[in-house]
């Protein structure tokens, strides 16, 4: 494997070379897929911490393998650039944390990739689930799954104009502003990396707050999509489960990673409606459930568990999340 070039920017579906982590791919027979990545010293969204920033994000390292479907799907399979595509569900753990570390320059992992199922259409194959065991040296620092799917432009403008026309919205979105949480209290030191609103504690002990697509923004927004990027979905998740573990005192701020995560997304995020984020209330040792909503529908279900990299063992599995919080 080479670490010394990255992949096209294209293939990777990024605008920018620097938000580009794969350098390169070997297709091995029709399920096993190997792919190198690059991870450079500081990045300015993932690195963006009060922590000492020693170690990796495991949310870049998800990045990787989700710019991996693209490049299975265009060099494995055939699929055409240009094509469409739909994030469904991810998934990571972190077995080790201490895998995480970080040396003194940038660093490379090896991504053993491999296709789970294939999910057809009568036109074919039309997505897959993808599994990603990320490795740095001889050490696997994170397990990882991803359903997608995918199809051709003019079935995607055809799917949007309905959905957008069912909603009354124009074709074309404007994205909603608000006022942004203070960045400390969701571990950041940039207020343009966050992502959510000041958070509202309920007496039932949930916590909410509305999710702004900021699309300027160089990571979350590489280039325009008409909707709310499933990554940026993940890290509302993030920063509001972060910031309702710190308040029920369970994490610090400075020290907390989210070292496991299961998401679906169930429907197109709008990124001119409404948006909020809401959590269960947090317990001590327990994994934190998340939604996104807007008005009258679920977009996006999560678990995610946090904890302190220097403190936590070994991860047990996570399940895909399994019910509703209250809206």
């Amino acid at each position: 494997m080479r670490f010394t070039r990255t992949l096209p920017k294209e293939l990777v579906h990024r605008s920018a070379v620097a938000e580009v982590f794969l350098t390169g791919a070997e297709c091995h027979g029709e399920d096993e897929i190997l792919l190198a990545a690059r991870f450079p010293r500081r990045h300015a969204f993932y690195d963006d911490t009060l922590g000492p920033g020693n170690r990796l994000d495991p949310f870049l390292l998800l990045e990787a393998c989700r710019q991996g479907i693209f490049v299975v799907a265009h060099r494995c399979l055939g699929v055409p650039l240009g094509h469409k595509f739909l994030l469904r569900a991810a998934e990571f753990e972190v077995p080790d944390p201490a895998a995480l570390a970080r040396g003194e320059g940038p660093t490379e992992a090896v991504i053993t990739t491999r296709v789970e199922q294939r999910f057809r259409s009568r036109a074919g194959v039309r997505g897959l689930r993808l599994r990603f065991t990320l490795a740095i040296g001889v050490r696997v620092a994170l397990l990882a799954r991803i359903d997608y799917s995918w199809m051709p432009p003019g079935d995607w403008t055809s799917l949007r104009a309905g959905q957008r026309g069912a909603l009354g919205l124009p074709a074309v979105p404007v994205a909603l502003h608000g006022p942004r949480v203070d960045p400390g209290l969701v571990g950041r030191r940039v207020p343009a990396n966050t992502v959510i609103s000041p958070p509202r504690t309920a007496n039932d002990g949930t916590h909410a707050a509305y999710v702004f697509a900021e699309t300027t923004h160089p990571t979350l927004y590489d280039h325009w999509v008409d909707h709310v990027p499933g990554m940026l979905e993940l890290e509302a998740f993030r920063q509001l489960a972060l910031r309702a573990a710190v308040a029920a005192g369970t994490v610090r701020a400075s020290g907390a990673l989210p070292v496991a995560l299961a998401a679906r997304f169930r429907r197109f995020a709008e990124m001119d409606l409404p948006l909020e984020c809401r959590t269960a209330p947090v317990l001590p040792g327990a994994d934190i459930d998340c939604t996104l909503r807007q008005p009258g529908a679920l977009t996006a279900e999560a678990r995610i568990r946090l904890a302190d990299p220097d403190t936590a063992g070994p991860v047990r599995a996570l399940a895909a999340p399994t019910a509703h919080v209250a809206a």
